[in-house]
């Protein structure tokens, strides 16, 4: 009988990764904001379509190589960069693909799948909106509409959503405010409700894609161009 002649090494239980979905993690969610706000905000002022695919594309296969080092080598980080696992890395992903993986594949396909502005919102959505739901939910969610969603959380995600679709499809289409505002609220709407759906797969993928799609397809019913 063979055994594995390479054992992943343990991490002292003093270092390891403590925080869980229910902890405010405050650096995690910055970090989350930062990525998506930054990556959002070069496709939207620095690179064409074709550009940001090539660029983001070999970002999100760093990311994937820098994740399984972490996993394959926890020793090294516990040795040299303690700070990852106090800052951004949850408990339950100490020896299973981080949250960053789904994230960076989900914006990679919003990108390549729907017109620049409907990934610009969604983008944004999962940059802004969904830290933000989860803060409030955690700080001040006293209404439960699911076991993880809390309607203050909900309410948050929502308000945040609107305003991010209105400012993007303001800076980016010459459509009438009222319409603007009527496709934001709708895809705020659409945005929330899926953002609370009980789904057992992980919101960085399922938010950009939704509400990427959302946008497409709202934007076209009320004729707002988003090319």
């Amino acid at each position: 009988m063979g055994m594995s002649a390479h054992p992943t090494p343990a991490v002292p239980p003093d270092q390891a990764p403590l925080a869980t979905r229910n902890d405010l993690h405050l650096g995690r969610r910055f970090f989350h904001l930062m990525n998506g706000v930054s990556t959002a905000t070069v496709y939207a002022l620095f690179l064409t379509h074709e550009q940001v695919i090539h660029v983001f594309g070999t970002i999100a296969c760093l990311v994937y190589v820098v994740d399984r080092i972490r996993i394959a080598y926890p020793e090294v980080v516990t040795r040299h960069a303690q700070w990852v696992n106090r800052l951004l890395v949850r408990a339950e992903e100490q020896v299973r693909e981080s949250a960053m993986i789904p994230y960076a594949i989900a914006v990679l396909l919003t990108i390549i799948t729907v017109p620049k502005l409907a990934a610009l919102v969604a983008i944004y959505t999962l940059a802004a909106a969904d830290p933000l739901a989860a803060i409030v939910g955690i700080r001040w969610g006293r209404r439960r509409i699911t076991q993880n969603r809390s309607l203050e959380g909900s309410l948050a995600f929502f308000a945040a959503t609107f305003a991010i679709a209105c400012a993007v499809l303001a800076w980016g289409t010459d459509a009438p405010r009222t319409a603007i505002a009527g496709v934001a609220a709708t895809i705020a709407f659409c945005a929330a409700v899926c953002e609370v759906l009980p789904l057992r797969i992980d919101d960085n993928l399922t938010i950009p894609i939704f509400v990427g799609f959302a946008t497409w397809i709202v934007a076209t019913l009320f004729g707002v161009p988003l090319v």
